[in-house]
């Protein structure tokens, strides 16, 4: 393996080409040897190993946008098949924290150029291995020079070419991908990942965006989110903190520490864009940790979406609308805002169809979020055989809402993975502009 990521088109666009083809060959040598006689359930249970194996080996080495993209789905994958959920999952949830790290050398250079040849000067502590790794960049353990624990973010060398080059082709190659993650739109979410990530590559602003956060929250009782110590275009440093990955709860949390995390999440989630005029973009289980007081620790503001105003009023009128089965208003209201296209002959009862999902948490005091429950949506509205499907095709989800949309389902993906039961109405009820009376 080269010391940077891989930047030739050509190399990388064969790497990610070989996910999906890699997944019809194995499948087919599937049925093969399911005509041979062999047992049925353990070949497909192979099958979706393998392809496990090969998505977190071909999106981990090549990182840049292709592991990017990883990440995204990894938040998605409690909407996976049951029968292909447990490999995947394993090999998902390693892309949130997990990637081949960059040698010692390179990583000295990437701190020289950023800070100047006199880099170590300003550490009494540097550790080469990196504690974590990720799509752009890497994380180092150090010790400040004034004795302060700090994590060292060091962006690999070739980042931004790659990240562009991945999402192009990841774009070319959407219809091929498409089969890995039934349910689940994925060209919509890679147009989104690279409008998103030309702003993630300038660590600057990622500094800007968690300084921000950091002043909001500062003192705060239920989040916390670390300093920023120094910042240049390609490192950062920020202060060092240690807790309980939220992978870790997912995987074998208790119950009632579920509920207490999904509930910590919503309400960083729907409060921060009132608090901070940002919302944090990038909410898969990698980027928070439980502290051992009880608190949130929140990471990686690299995406960040500028709400100055806070939250859409709009879209807390519109759930309302919906919850309260105001079907004639509701269908109004989409229209006033572009959610109907021009000419697209729908009916109340049709949007209240539809919308229905998103709306199934609000409609209670408490709602449990799961993976079947999920899955259920993301079956209902991808079976084109079902009038949802025909519906969803006549509604549009315009520009400065998109991104709120895409975040907001994310963080509802998180929590079905937590299974957990939160009173989110009154998470909306506070936070959420034009939801409560």
């Amino acid at each position: 393996m080269t010391d940077d990521i891989p930047r030739r088109s050509v190399q990388r666009s064969a790497r990610l080409a070989s996910l999906p083809l890699g997944f019809a060959s194995r499948t087919a040598a599937g049925w093969g040897r399911r005509l041979a006689g062999g047992d049925q359930d353990q070949i497909t249970a192979d099958v979706a190993r393998r392809g496990a194996e090969q998505l977190f080996a071909v999106l981990g080495e090549l990182k840049g946008g292709a592991m990017k993209f990883g990440q995204a789905l990894s938040v998605f994958e409690a909407a996976v098949p049951p029968e292909l959920a447990e490999p995947y999952r394993e090999a998902l949830t390693r892309l949130q924290t997990a990637a081949p790290p960059m040698p010692a050398a390179r990583t000295h250079r990437v701190l020289a150029e950023q800070f100047g040849r006199g880099w170590r000067e300003r550490f009494r502590e540097f550790d080469d291995t990196p504690a974590a790794a990720a799509s752009i960049g890497q994380v180092h353990r150090a010790v400040w020079h004034d004795g302060r624990d700090v994590a060292v973010k060091v962006q690999y060398p070739g980042a931004d070419e790659a990240v562009m080059a991945d999402l192009r082709q990841l774009q070319r190659f959407s219809r091929m991908v498409q089969p890995l993650v039934p349910g689940m739109e994925i060209k919509p979410l890679l147009t989104e990942l690279r409008d998103r990530m030309a702003e993630e590559l300038d660590y600057r602003d990622e500094a800007d965006a968690q300084r921000a956060f950091a002043a909001a929250y500062d003192g705060d009782e239920h989040v916390v989110v670390p300093r920023i110590v120094a910042s240049a275009p390609k490192a950062m440093v920020s202060e060092w903190i240690s807790g309980t990955p939220l992978s870790a709860i997912i995987r074998s949390g208790e119950p009632e520490e579920r509920d207490r995390v999904g509930l910590l999440l919503s309400r960083f989630h729907f409060s921060s864009p009132a608090r901070v005029g940002l919302l944090h973009a990038d909410p898969h289980p990698g980027n928070f940790q439980i502290l051992p007081d009880g608190r949130l620790c929140v990471i990686d503001f690299g995406a960040v979406a500028r709400l100055p105003e806070g939250l859409p009023r709009e879209l807390g009128h519109m759930l309302r609308l919906a919850v309260e089965d105001r079907a004639d208003e509701l269908l109004d209201l989409l229209r006033e805002l572009n959610f109907v296209l021009p000419g697209v002959d729908m009916s109340p009862d049709e949007a209240m169809t539809y919308l229905g999902p998103l709306t199934d948490p609000l409609r209670t005091e408490k709602f449990h979020f799961t993976r079947a429950w999920l899955r259920g949506q993301a079956e209902r509205l991808g079976d084109l055989r079902r009038p949802e499907f025909t519906t969803g095709r006549g509604l549009n989800l315009p520009p400065q809402y998109m991104l709120v949309h895409r975040v907001t389902l994310a963080s509802v993906a998180v929590l079905c993975q937590l299974d957990a039961e939160i009173p989110l109405r009154s998470v909306f009820e506070e936070w959420q502009p034009g939801f409560a009376h």
